[in-house]
């Protein structure tokens, strides 16, 4: 009976499925090198063509490190055309996760020895801590050239605000703000174009960061949204001139929530709804007044100077095509990725410094742009052009 007992190894088998796994990545990753050679010189091998672009002069070698383990690539040699790879770094967006945990762990305060075991047991292999350090140094570079990229094509609308993180400072713990930007490009997809410390959200810092990005080629800007900020609001005439204002009505209706009794927020939530639920700028300010009036009946005067006081620059986007209007009002798109900033640096505390506190937010940007976030259309820009086309009909005719 003994002899038709099976035993398992259970290493002997988690090394043969890792071997399998790293090998299916070996294999593939080379076939595409291939067929990437195949592409760029406009011939199968052997064939003969006059169109072909160059010849093959066989492959070298190359270590790749993946999250399977090292691997052999067999990079094709060509004559007559350099041979550019795309297929390495499309792998290596695709482990900037691997990146941003390693600087994650790195700066909540986890051991070098906490590292080297959690990298065993996700990898099977144990990191030591030259390489935790260098892996570090990689991707804070990595990350750098990510921020600081060209910026190309035009962005029609763009999203601003700051985020506050603890950092410590001269022995006192006191607060950083890191100064992040979202575009909308000309093709209606969403992209995070700029992420930059800003020590506080005054005017010199705001100034900064808008010419910081203009420089990097930021350019065809109509419309900035963002919260009311002083510095913000006297630094964008000064950088985009051509660029309007639309304050964010959810930040608009808190401002206002400010200085209504909590027994009352109801139904000023719904009368200030009713403003934004106009079909155009004249019927929604004929209805802000009819609002205010309602208030200063409810004995809420501060409320109704605030509403009156502010009101028109919460409207800006009704000057855009209606069906842009619920995407633009709100600054809710960015205020999104600061909850997810704030839930991952939560744990962190104080950081040593504000360019530890600005790598790890552009960690986690560059993770959530590397998404279905960043890909998928946002709005559809197509309505935009159109408006532009008639109001320069308009002007003509």
């Amino acid at each position: 009976m003994s002899e038709n007992i099976i035993q398992f190894n259970q290493e002997i088998i988690h090394n043969e499925l890792r071997d399998l796994v790293r090998n299916s990545v070996e294999e593939t990753l080379n076939a595409l090198l291939d067929q990437e050679a195949d592409v760029l010189i406009n011939a199968d091998k052997y064939e003969r063509s006059e169109d072909r672009n160059g010849h093959r002069s066989g492959h070298y070698k190359r270590n790749f490190h993946t999250t399977a383990g090292e691997v052999t690539l067999k990079v094709p040699k060509l004559k007559g055309i350099p041979f550019e790879t795309a297929i390495i770094e499309r792998y290596r967006r695709r482990e900037c996760s691997v990146e941003e945990a390693l600087i994650e762990m790195y700066l909540a305060g986890v051991s070098v020895r906490r590292v080297e075991d959690i990298t065993e047991a996700l990898w099977g292999t144990k990191v030591s801590p030259g390489t935790i350090s260098n892996l570090n140094k990689k991707a804070y570079g990595n990350i750098e050239k990510w921020r600081s990229r060209p910026l190309k094509g035009s962005y029609p609308y763009v999203y601003v605000d700051g985020i506050y993180l603890k950092r410590s400072w001269g022995g006192e713990i006191q607060n950083v703000a890191i100064l992040i930007a979202i575009g909308v490009n000309e093709d209606g997809s969403r992209e995070i174009i700029g992420a930059a410390e800003g020590m506080k959200e005054d005017h010199d810092s705001w100034r900064d960061f808008f010419v910081w990005l203009k420089n990097r080629g930021l350019k065809g800007v109509q419309l900035i949204i963002g919260d009311k900020n002083l510095g913000m609001l006297e630094s964008i005439p000064e950088v985009f001139p051509a660029a309007r204002y639309q304050r964010c009505t959810v930040h608009f209706y808190r401002n206002i929530f400010s200085v209504t009794p909590r027994n009352k927020m109801k139904t000023v939530s719904m009368l200030l709804k009713a403003i934004h639920a106009q079909e155009c700028r004249s019927s929604a300010l004929e209805k802000a007044n009819q609002v205010a009036e309602k208030l200063r009946e409810m004995k809420l005067g501060a409320a109704a100077t605030k509403l009156e006081n502010g009101i028109e620059e919460t409207l800006t986007y009704m000057s855009f095509p209606t069906q842009h209007w619920t995407r633009i009002r709100t600054n809710n798109l960015i205020e999104r990725l600061n909850r997810e900033i704030k839930r991952r640096t939560k744990a962190i505390g104080a950081f040593p410094d504000g360019q530890s506190a600005l790598m790890l937010v552009c960690a986690r940007l560059r993770h959530v742009a590397s998404t279905d976030w960043g890909i998928k259309r946002y709005m559809n820009m197509d309505h935009l052009k159109e408006m532009a086309i008639q109001e320069q009909d308009s002007i003509v005719g």
